[in-house]
């Protein structure tokens, strides 16, 4: 399929409108990132200009970011010391510290339990090795995502009890469990370091360190568990200096659990501005230091051969960790995280990256059939998309979700169906609220189980309910009928061939740590032609292409990845080589010594 090209039945330009593509090939619109990286006379651009020495495309992505001479030092170089809050802001912080101190001067048993996900597996190994070197005897359970579920069981909580602990710590869950840990009130204090955002005030009795709590006045609510959890450790080291624990202790290295926290606030998706800019930053420095084997050994078997960065961080180290609690034992994660030497943990990080390679075959398997079947339902006029399967593995549901989503710009949910019980999870697009939509589902009766947020959320029904449940959604989120096919693409500047140069590359890499809140910037390549193109990889799904600009004089190296799913690659094989807009990142990378300059390309559309 091919875009519309300018002509005289093109709308005239507007302003938001990149190079006036209104429909990609890949049925998008190009439109800026900020208003301001429209403007002509952009005056904040030309004094950041100025002031670093940069180009002035560079500068235009940071006006456009809300940057300013004032504060684009922070940015550029964010420290943690400026960024860092006093942990005592959170509620019921300081008397969770306090009471994780009286653990270690008593040297007390501690039970943990952490979600199955990398911010549980980062924050249950941030707390256990803190607290073990620390002189507490530490205990760790990571649930079973089938059998036990999300969040403490009795079971799992009584077994932490048998093996001794009198203190109780949930991390990444816990906050909506409060039959489970009220259960517990009489044999065990009871912890909570948690993110999630609770259905109500009600909460466990205890103590709850949670920025989302509704009483909660601290302003952190972006942060992922292992950061709450990192801000108790500051909270209980600085307890105990005012006790004096440490005139005859060591006093642990807070900075080596930086790579812990950076990891995890990647993974969990959190937005890449302030105080997570700063843990970030700092914790892939630390990173790069190899000093923890777990990681060290995941990255070689990951092939992370260059310094960890944002990416590698979330398409490889993360999904890996990930895959012992989708498809295998949950808490494999947790013992690399923990391992003493490379010698310990390169057995299991073989092993987490054959069970990803496995998660790999199994989601494809179920993303084949998904995608047939949501195209039929969208067909039919559904304005969300609803599917469950009996042999769909339960543990990759929600990437399937998130895939459909993507391909579709629609909510979609996917389940798994499993005596008569359909258990899943839902993805949404920004403006429609899934999590609202699931909890007034479960409060009209249409499910057993269901919660979230805005665009992310897990329910659980009977085989009998799923038709009156997706009627219900289709009524509760009908907006999405009016949805365009995709999303629209947004951009932050226009270049030709010999525009896209190393330096470029280099300078863009400075804004960088990239995610949400602070995007790798997105580049339009005018004019150009694809000269060659060619399928490579073991399942010949991506494309390497070789772009040239319209006289001829330049060219540049291009990648496509997951091609067949795209519908503009056809307009890249073109072999009568059309003049194009290509839209994509420009990075420099290392290999082998040598560096490469190459465009990943995310659109097309003719020129």
């Amino acid at each position: 399929m091919r875009a519309t090209s300018p002509s005289t039945t093109t709308p005239p330009t507007t302003p938001d409108l990149v190079l006036n593509i209104q429909r990609s090939a890949g049925l998008r619109r190009w439109v800026w990132r900020h208003p301001l990286l429209a403007q002509a006379d952009n005056r904040l651009a030309l004094a950041l200009a100025q002031k670093l020495d940069m180009s002035e495309l560079t500068a235009r992505i940071l006006a456009g970011r809300g940057i300013t001479v004032e504060t684009v030092e922070s940015y550029l170089q964010p420290r943690l010391r400026d960024a860092l809050p006093n942990p005592s802001c959170l509620k019921d912080m300081d008397a969770t510290a306090a009471r994780l101190a009286a653990a270690v001067t008593h040297h007390e048993t501690i039970g943990i339990l952490g979600d199955y996900d990398v911010d549980g597996a980062c924050g249950t190994a941030l707390l256990c090795s803190t607290l073990t070197a620390l002189g507490c005897q530490v205990f760790t359970h990571i649930p079973d995502r089938i059998a036990e579920g999300y969040g403490p069981n009795i079971p799992a909580l009584e077994g932490l009890l048998q093996q001794g602990a009198t203190l109780l710590v949930c991390v990444d869950c816990g906050t909506a469990a409060v039959e489970t840990l009220d259960h517990f009130e009489s044999r065990a204090d009871r912890i909570v370091l948690d993110h999630h955002k609770p259905d109500g005030m009600r909460l466990p009795k205890g103590l709850v360190v949670n920025p989302n709590r509704l009483d909660c006045e601290s302003g952190l609510g972006q942060l992922c568990a292992t950061s709450v959890a990192f801000l108790t450790i500051i909270a209980l080291q600085r307890t105990l200096r005012q006790q004096g624990w440490f005139n005859h202790h060591p006093e642990p290295d807070l900075m080596a659990l930086l790579d812990l926290t950076a990891l995890a606030t990647i993974c969990d998706v959190m937005p890449l501005q302030g105080l997570n800019r700063a843990l970030v930053a700092q914790g892939l420095k630390i990173m790069n230091r190899r000093q923890r084997p777990g990681l060290a050994a995941l990255a070689d078997i990951a092939g992370v051969k260059a310094d960890a960065t944002a990416m590698s961080c979330g398409f490889a180290l993360g999904p890996r960790i990930n895959a012992g609690g989708r498809i295998s034992k949950a808490g494999q994660g947790l013992r690399l995280l923990l391992s003493p030497t490379e010698d310990d943990a390169r057995p299991i990080a073989e092993a987490l990256d054959e069970i990803n390679r496995k998660r790999q075959t199994v989601e494809s398997h179920i993303l084949d059939a998904a995608i047939e079947q949501a195209q039929t339902q969208l067909e039919a006029g559904r304005a969300v998309i609803f599917l469950h399967g009996a042999d769909w593995h339960p543990g990759v549901v929600g990437i399937v979700a998130g895939r459909l989503k993507e391909r579709f710009n629609r909510p979609a949910l996917v389940g798994a169906l499993q005596e008569g019980i359909v258990k899943g999870s839902a993805r949404s697009v920004t403006g429609l609220d899934m999590g609202a939509a699931i909890i007034q589902a479960q409060q009209s009766g249409l499910l057993l189980t269901g919660g979230g947020h805005a665009m992310a959320a897990g329910f659980s029904l009977t085989e009998e309910q799923c038709p009156a449940f997706h009627t219900f959604l289709d009524d509760m989120l009908s907006e999405a009928r009016t949805l365009p096919p995709q999303d629209d693409l947004l951009l932050d500047g226009v270049v030709n061939i010999q525009g896209a140069t190393a330096t470029l590359a280099q300078t863009i890499a400075q804004l960088a740590p990239f995610g949400p809140g602070n995007e790798e910037p997105l580049l339009a390549l005018r004019n150009v032609r694809c000269v060659k193109a060619d399928r490579i990889g073991q399942d010949g799904n991506t494309l390497r292409v070789i772009l040239q600009d319209s006289d001829g004089r330049n060219r540049l190296k291009g990648l496509l990845f997951r091609a067949g799913e795209k519908r503009f690659a056809p307009l890249l094989e073109d072999k009568s080589r059309p003049l194009l807009h290509i839209a994509g990142q420009l990075r420099l990378e290392r290999w082998q010594e040598r560096e490469n300059l190459t465009f990943f390309i995310f659109d097309a559309a003719l020129a």
